[in-house]
């Protein structure tokens, strides 16, 4: 635990901090944890944190942090508390000596919660600041495409420019309170050509492979939303080290999307052999910047979850080396 001459600084903070012994039991913990709890510090002690939060997803990241011995940070986490209270909050865990870890709870206010706004005001903040960038990045490509001779290299010109176009429509999305999707017919093996045209447009890009269902109607949605779902999930297969990249659609009966069945839902499967989803990170994948990537801002499958349910659909996977499969489930009628 904390030397004594700590122990009265610590109890007067306001934020929740509490020691960790390597299995999750608590050693320490201070009056502010205590209160967001509603537990006694000496009643807590001996009790695993990951229990006394009602969230085990806690327990990989412990053993991360220790193995590593690196800080790691979970963002918008939500636990379920006592008197049947949920808090959501920022959580901090880094190794101290002894093998112990320092836990570190900043709750949220209300109006950041992922309840209030499931991608939080950080992303609003973060599409503001791109704008300016993207304004930018699209007048140079304008001009390139017009100065250049070569067709091919007007051609790529110009997916930059519709590419910081359909970037500008997602930040204006996510600035606007209260935007809704545009939703449209769309074809969703046109998307998919779309797609694959970015994919092998990217350095290193892996090789694709079609695997379709001919029959498939068109479905009600937002094409410029959707291709970004797509995208963001090719480029995590790219970034897993994949060869090769299977784009499948089908048609799934009786599929439960949130709190309904449906009778048809088209299915669109992202399928790689990359390295797959590391294991501390299964239960976490969707929450917003959490990355298994080193440079990853940890947003595009948050975001990508959160089209899905706006679309009444669902972003589900499955992973194992050699093999993960992202699934992204529409309505074939809407509700």
């Amino acid at each position: 635990m904390p030397a004594p001459e700590d122990t009265e600084l610590l109890t007067l903070l306001s934020t929740g901090l509490a020691l960790l012994e390597p299995d999750g039991r608590v050693q320490w913990l201070n009056p502010a944890l205590g209160e967001m709890l509603d537990v006694g510090p000496r009643t807590a002690v001996g009790q695993n944190l990951a229990a006394l939060l009602r969230n085990p997803a806690l327990l990989p990241h412990l053993a991360r942090t220790l193995s590593e011995g690196r800080a790691f940070n979970l963002r918008g986490t939500a636990f379920h508390v006592g008197r049947g209270r949920d808090l959501v909050a920022d959580v901090t865990m880094q190794p101290v000596a002894e093998e112990r870890v320092l836990v570190e709870v900043h709750p949220l206010a209300p109006d950041l919660t992922p309840a209030a706004t499931p991608l939080s005001a950080t992303l609003r903040g973060l599409a503001h600041e791109v704008k300016n960038p993207l304004a930018g990045l699209r007048g140079a490509a304008q001009l390139l495409e017009r100065r250049l001779g070569d067709e091919d290299l007007r051609q790529l010109a110009s997916m930059v420019i519709a590419e910081a176009d359909r970037l500008a429509a997602l930040a204006d999305g996510l600035l606007r309170h209260g935007g809704s999707a545009r939703i449209a017919p769309v074809n969703v093996h046109e998307l998919l050509e779309r797609l694959e045209a970015l994919v092998a447009a990217e350095p290193g890009a892996p090789a694709t492979r079609h695997d379709y269902d001919p029959s498939l109607p068109d479905i009600q949605g937002d094409a410029d939303r959707l291709l970004q779902v797509l995208l963001n999930l090719t480029r995590n297969a790219t970034q897993a080290n994949a060869r090769t990249i299977t784009l499948r659609t089908r048609v799934d009966h009786g599929v439960r999307l949130g709190e309904r069945v449906v009778r048809a839902a088209l299915r669109v499967d992202i399928v790689d052999d990359g390295s797959g989803v590391p294991a501390e990170l299964r239960d976490t994948l969707f929450q917003p910047l959490v990355s298994g990537h080193p440079e990853g801002t940890g947003l595009g499958l948050a975001l990508s979850r959160e089209i899905a349910l706006e679309h009444g659909g669902d972003l589900r996977y499955t992973s194992h080396p050699g093999e993960t499969t992202f699934s992204l489930y529409l309505p074939m009628e809407r509700a």
